[in-house]
């Protein structure tokens, strides 16, 4: 098992602007989308859409509270990200685990979700 994508649902107005988000800071691509009854995006990592954006009417929380604290990413590319993250004026914090000799970075996007993007054997 794992996990497919991730969906974020909002307001199309916010959608727009955390798809800009994913698609400069993330480097991922806007891509077909089949037609569904609401309006909203899938955005691709080579031939994967792997964050849907789904539009929903007002900025309302989930029907029921969750735990989820944020959603990770492996990548490559570390000082890439940093300079899109430094030229989009994401804030964001980083941190290594040296078991795994791996860099992560932490930031929120638009909407509010926390990413994690982890770079094995970069730091």
């Amino acid at each position: 098992m794992y996990i497919d994508h991730i969906n974020i649902a909002a307001p199309f107005e916010l959608l727009e602007q955390v798809r800009d988000f994913y698609c400069t800071v993330l480097d991922l691509k806007d891509g077909t989308r089949p037609q569904f009854s609401r309006r909203g995006f899938w955005l691709y990592s080579g031939e994967k859409p792997l964050v849907h954006l789904t539009e929903r009417a007002g900025r309302q929380a989930a029907e029921r509270a969750g735990c989820l604290d944020h959603v990770a990413f492996r990548a490559s590319g570390l000082e890439a990200m940093k300079a899109r993250l430094a030229s989009a004026g994401v804030e964001y914090r980083s941190g290594f685990i040296a078991e795994f000799n791996m860099t992560q970075l932490f930031f929120k996007d638009p909407a509010g979700t926390g990413l994690e993007v982890n770079f094995p054997d970069e730091h």
